[in-house]
């Protein structure tokens, strides 16, 4: 043990420390924090940014410079808005199965609220990220600085309390001395694979560059070692159980599956028990999609083919999921009537959900506890049989989403569906439709590839129609479902996989909220591929508007009419490629297929930034939904369109149930 003091700033003493925290997982060990995002003001840039700063020089003065950091130095990357760069962190935790991850640093005030929903966002997936958002003076001596919010109740109380509820951990360090103590417990979440998330130290501005004389024993290497645990013998003998005696059983794959490096051990367990296998949008790769036991997507944006047998289910085997609401379909989808749950989880908040059968425990040491435990089980006679019609026809469907021949009802020519239900006539497509960009890219894109994207429609299509051949292949952001998630998440998915293709599917709706890391992603040199979707508004909300009898109201960018008062008038002059390119990216436009296939070729080969622009149509096809979301129509109304949803509504929740 090392004895002795080191007198520091806050801000210099918490660099030194993050510097040396390590992870371990299965014998590799690896540097917890890559780095730091931030964006500097009077809040942060003389404390912890005058730490960050003073250990790059000390490391560059030692000898350490080009890509090899000194050993007390964390490397820093400039970011352009506070959430983009907890998305950039979080999609490299994310990519790195949890094990590392970067700090972010705001300034006091709005710099630190912006990065609140990426705390959301983090807590909510289960992703480790270190948030550092600066706060009011300990001292109080010059309140109300700039920037403070002024509570009635008490002066204790600051905007960074916004973060409690979206944090796995809080505190704010009033003094040097409480980071002693307040650090470590930071790192035991940021390494806990069942109680991660965002993990938040508040930072008083006074305090960050107040100096204290630390124990050196406090910045020596600490080791994480990340657990694998093994599920309780009784526990496990309860699922097993349960799981010999159904004859139609699905397991349903979550992103614990992913995190936990588990998909050798699903495909043997498939392979060995013959349990067909459906993934949620974390889960999709976990085992590849030409799989014979893989049925992909289940739930409200599922495919016929999972859902169906979803629907028929008597034990449904949850690994490393949390049944979301689009999971379950609303609660719909698993329509058994005596349907039972086995939980593979490693938080037992998770295990616990559907009054299920709980095996808290890693995802890979328990699925290969199960195989063991269930050897000579298989499900009733003719089920694989039917796994490999129903998983052919949707075959099908999905080749003809790609290349442009499935049509929706209503889309398309003539007929009675050629009118929507307010009695407009519907257009003839006029260009691409998403899911043939989605073909051609699922064509040219390798295993080792990363497909990333986020809310809107887009993730509904991919998690039916993507062909994911790896774990590392398919990255989306759907527990927040955030717009803006994309643009940064390529950032921090590039960090961490430097040889892989990065690419992102940017809708218009998102790149107008978020595309300010763009700025970044040039400033650090890095090549990834942007691919953005113009179609003139928010397709996900305006299907979901129409579907629902509001008509598509205010989910079209189009300018204000004078006659009707409604953004009705003519399509918004916004050239999305032209501002793209101001970034000083490469940007390509295209309009067709063989066009797009062209322009990805030629971006992923480059080494710079591309964006590929391409106009798509905002009404679709889409692909045929299967399964049902619970979105409530307004009980009463004036609108035959909205009277028309609500018997619909009304009908659809008649199938809905709880799993007790």
């Amino acid at each position: 043990m090392t004895s002795g003091t080191v007198r520091l700033t806050t801000g210099q003493a918490l660099v030194r420390f993050l510097a040396h925290q390590w992870t371990e997982r299965d014998g590799e060990r690896r540097r917890l924090f890559a780095g730091v995002f931030g964006i500097f003001g009077h809040g942060n840039v003389a404390g912890l940014g005058q730490g960050l700063l003073q250990a790059h020089v000390e490391a560059v003065e030692a000898g350490y410079d080009g890509e090899e950091h000194g050993p007390d130095e964390l490397p820093y990357l400039m970011a352009r808005n506070e959430q983009g760069m907890v998305h950039a962190a979080v999609a490299y935790a994310r990519t790195t199965n949890r094990l590392q991850t970067f700090a972010c640093t705001a300034s006091i005030g709005p710099g630190s609220t912006n990065m609140v929903t990426g705390a959301a966002l983090a807590t909510i997936d289960r992703i480790p990220v270190l948030l550092l958002p600066s706060d009011v003076f300990a001292t109080r001596l010059p309140d109300p600085v700039l920037q403070q919010l002024e509570h009635p109740l008490g002066p204790d109380v600051t905007v960074n309390d916004a973060f409690r509820p979206v944090s796995r951990y809080f505190d704010r360090i009033w003094r040097p001395e409480m980071l002693l103590a307040s650090a470590p417990q930071a790192m035991r979440v940021l390494t806990d694979p069942a109680e991660t998330g965002a993990v938040t130290l508040a930072l008083p501005q006074d305090v960050q560059a107040e100096a204290y004389d630390w124990p050196v024993e406090f910045f020596r290497d600490r080791t994480w070692h990340v657990a694998r645990p093994v599920p309780e013998p009784a526990a496990l003998a309860r699922a097993v159980a349960t799981i010999r005696s159904a004859r139609r059983p699905l397991l349903v794959a979550g992103g614990g599956v992913v995190y936990s490096q588990a998909s050798d051990a699903l495909r043997a367990f498939a392979e060995a028990t013959g349990i067909p296998v459906a993934d949620t949008q974390a889960g999709k790769g976990a085992i590849a999609w030409d799989h014979p036991l893989a049925v992909g997507g289940v739930g409200a944006t599922g495919n016929d083919a999972a859902n169906a047998l979803a629907a028929s289910a008597d034990v449904v085997i949850g690994v490393g999921t949390r049944w979301t609401d689009f999971t379950t379909a609303s609660h719909t989808v698993f329509a058994h009537e005596d349907v039972r749950f086995v939980n593979l989880n490693v938080a037992a908040f998770d295990a616990a959900k559907h009054a299920a059968d709980m095996m808290v425990a890693d995802a890979r040491t328990g699925l290969t506890a199960l195989a063991d435990a269930l050897a000579g089980y298989h499900p009733e006679d003719g089920y694989g049989d039917e796994i490999a019609e129903r998983v052919a026809a949707w075959q099908g469907v999905t080749d003809a989403c790609y290349d442009g021949t499935f049509e929706e009802a209503g889309q398309g020519e003539g007929g009675d569906d050629a009118v929507d239900e307010t009695g407009a006539p519907r257009r003839e497509r006029t260009a691409m439709a998403q899911t043939q960009v989605f073909g051609v890219l699922n064509e040219l894109m390798r295993p080792t590839d990363v497909l990333i994207n986020a809310a809107g429609s887009m993730p509904g299509d991919l998690q039916c129609l993507w062909r994911a051949s790896s774990p590392e292949q398919y990255h989306l952001e759907y527990g927040y479902s955030c717009m803006g998630y994309e643009i940064p998440a390529a950032l921090g998915v590039k960090l961490a996989r430097p040889d892989a293709t990065v690419v992102a599917i940017v809708g218009d709706g998102t790149y107008q909220m978020a595309p300010q890391e763009i700025a970044t992603i040039v400033s650090e040199g890095l090549a990834v591929v942007l691919v953005l979707l113009d179609n003139g508004g928010y397709a996900s909300i305006g299907a979901l508007s129409e579907s629902r009898g509001s008509q598509r109201f205010g989910t079209r960018f189009r300018t204000r009419n004078a006659g009707t008062r409604a953004l009705d008038g003519a399509p918004t002059p916004v050239d999305l490629a032209a501002n793209a390119a101001s970034f000083g990216v490469r940007v390509i436009r295209v309009t067709t297929p063989e066009e797009l296939r062209a322009a990805y070729l030629e971006a992923a080969a480059a080494d710079e930034t591309t964006i590929v622009h391409a106009v798509t149509d905002l009404y679709g096809a889409n692909p045929p939904g299967s399964a049902w979301w619970d979105v409530p129509v307004a009980e009463t109304s004036t609108l035959p369109s909205t009277q028309r949803a609500r018997a619909e509504y009304t009908a659809a929740r008649a199938a809905q149930r709880t799993y007790l």
